[in-house]
């Protein structure tokens, strides 16, 4: 069943359930901004660029976190493994310390939290960021990478986080 008429867009709900099929990895994006660590869960991370290296995301313009990043001079991507579930969850939610514990962290070489136990940190400069939709596009300029562990991602598709299983 689709949900169109000619020369107009799909409805939300019907928008909102056919990306629902789309699996997507899972990063945390961290800054610290006059002395306190924000973050939140993304699952719209990609690479832009190579040359030079580029990373976006995106995040709703109604975020209560967004106004934190937005004014931070560096932010960090954290790309979280397939068991860390639970910690997507928390940065998700709203209304908490996303940084107590059971949050295991550390400041980063430019002092953005870094997640313990992720597969990868990147260490973002500010680039570039344009109003898309109901969103802001966010693009950073990588600027420190380090890699851990063995890369198995944490996925997010319909609704729910999961782990990934390659085939033999």
């Amino acid at each position: 069943m689709t949900d169109t008429m000619p020369g107009r867009a799909v409805g939300a709900e019907s928008f909102r359930r056919a990306l629902a099929v789309h699996a997507s990895g899972v990063v945390v994006i961290t800054a610290q901004n006059e002395g306190v660590p924000v973050g939140m869960t993304a699952t719209s991370f990609s690479s832009v660029s190579l040359e030079p290296p580029l990373v976006s995301f995106y995040v709703d313009q109604s975020s209560t976190t967004w106004p934190w990043l937005r004014t931070a001079d560096h932010f960090a991507v954290n790309i979280l493994s397939g068991d860390q579930a639970g910690l997507a969850a928390r940065f998700a939610r709203k209304g908490i310390d996303r940084f107590a514990p059971p949050t295991r962290w550390r400041p980063g070489p430019l002092g953005a939290p870094l997640l313990q136990d992720v597969s990868a940190h990147l260490v973002c400069l500010p680039y570039e960021t344009a109003d898309v939709g109901d969103h802001v596009l966010v693009v950073g300029l990588v600027a420190d990478v380090r890699t851990h562990g063995d890369g198995r991602p944490l996925l997010y598709h319909q609704g729910r986080f999961g782990r990934f299983h390659p085939e033999d």
